[in-house]
This record gives C-alpha cells, structure tokens and sequence, in this order.
C-alpha cells in the first residue's frame, strides 16, 4: 500500500469517527431533551391524580426530586430493570430549583408491584445523606441511604427515611420495591444537554451550567412545591 493510499485511508477513518461523534452527541442531546419533556408531564400527572394528595402537599419539604417518566421491568421473576430520569435539587435558601442531572436507573429486579411491566417514578429526595449520595460516581438505594415506598392518600405519616418513592402504572397508584436500584449519572446525557462536561455538583450546587429548555419544568416544580400552610407529617 502507498504512502498516498495510507493517508488517504487514515483521514477517511477520522472524518468517520468525527461524523459518528457528532451523531452520538446530537442523540444524546435529542434524548436529554425528550427525556426533561417527559419528566414534565409525569410531574403534572402526580399532581393530578387523587392518590397523590400526600406528594402534593409535601413535595416542597423535599430537598431534591428524582423523576423516572418511564421504568420497565424486563422479567416477572428474575430479569433487568431501569430507565432514565432527572433529579432536580432545591436550594434551600433561595427555594429556587436546579436545572436537571441526567442519571439512568437499574437493578437485577425492581419488584414493580401492580402486574404491569412499566411505571412511572418519582423520588423525593428528604435528606442531606441522600443528596450527598446522589452527587457520588454511582448510588444504591438501600445501601447508601435507606428508602420506603411513599404514602398515599391524605393524613398519612410517613417514615423516617432518606428517600420516599412514589409510583404509578397504567394510570393508577403502583406498589414499588425498588432497594437495590443503582443511579448513575449518565454523563454523555450530561455533557450533551450543557454543551460542555459537567459534574452533578457543577449543576445542582454550583449551578455553572443552563439551558433554558428546561425552565419550564423547572417552573412547574417551583409552582407546585411552594411554601404552604400544610404540616408536614414526616
């Protein structure tokens, strides 16, 4: 092979592999922003649905929100389960929300409880050791901070936990067990979304990054989860 044929071989090799950057960042980017739209129109559906009360009226006690807008799960007794969603934290001088942190959510088995192979998530974030948790390389409900399934309904205490999960599948309240799970930053999602690569911590408490996609879900968390007169029962 020529000199001529080598190089010529090599510059069609990089292009390529520059093209195919290119294109897996555009996905990603396609995706963040799919997923962030998604994200919002569960938060609606939460706060429309009568089973619910209980989120409703202490979502502003929390110090994050982690949403899953779609969990699947693989096996009815033993197989894959996951999804992707975004955690969005309060600052909680300012009570002004974060932009969203792409993590992706998995385990050998959820134990999504209602018969039904999908459901939607939401995780209320109620103490420093988890938010801390969710800001590392990788977090594992149960073994990092502990989690119990959310109440539903109004006058309900809840317990003493790290995290609350609250469920719905097929349009209706699900029962979830979800310890075990493993949360990840996905960092391709990330860097994609802010255009540059940045940390969990650089979004939520050092808030170096914006994208104004986002502002209207962002917005509605903020309009929802304002201060009230509602005693927390937790």
């Amino acid at each position: 092979m020529t000199l001529s044929k080598i190089f010529l071989l090599s510059l069609f090799f990089l292009i390529s592999g520059s093209i195919n950057a290119v294109t897996a960042s555009a996905n990603e980017y396609s995706d963040a922003r799919t997923l962030v739209e998604r994200s919002s129109m569960v938060f609606q559906r939460f706060q429309e649905d009568p089973n619910m009360t209980w989120f409703r009226d202490n979502v502003q006690y929390a110090k994050a929100i982690f949403i899953v807008p779609r969990l699947l799960k693989a096996g009815f007794v033993l197989g894959g389960s996951g999804g992707s969603g975004v955690l969005l934290s309060r600052d909680m001088k300012t009570r002004a929300w974060s932009y969203p942190v792409f993590y992706t959510m998995a385990a050998v088995s959820l134990g999504l409880q209602a018969g039904g192979e999908a459901s939607e998530i939401i995780l209320m974030i109620m103490t420093e050791k988890a938010m801390n948790s969710l800001l590392t390389t990788a977090f594992k409900l149960g073994a990092d901070a502990t989690v119990a399934t959310g109440p539903v309904g109004t006058g309900v205490k809840a317990a003493a936990t790290d995290i609350l999960a609250f469920a719905r599948s097929k349009g209706a309240f699900a029962g979830i067990s979800i310890e075990g799970a493993v949360i990840t930053p996905h960092t391709k999602r990330n860097t994609a979304y802010y255009g540059k690569a940045v940390s969990p911590t650089d979004i939520t408490i050092g808030q170096k990054v914006t994208n104004p996609h986002a502002d209207a879900l962002r917005a509605q968390v903020s309009e929802k989860s304002k201060q009230t007169t509602i005693k927390v029962n937790y």
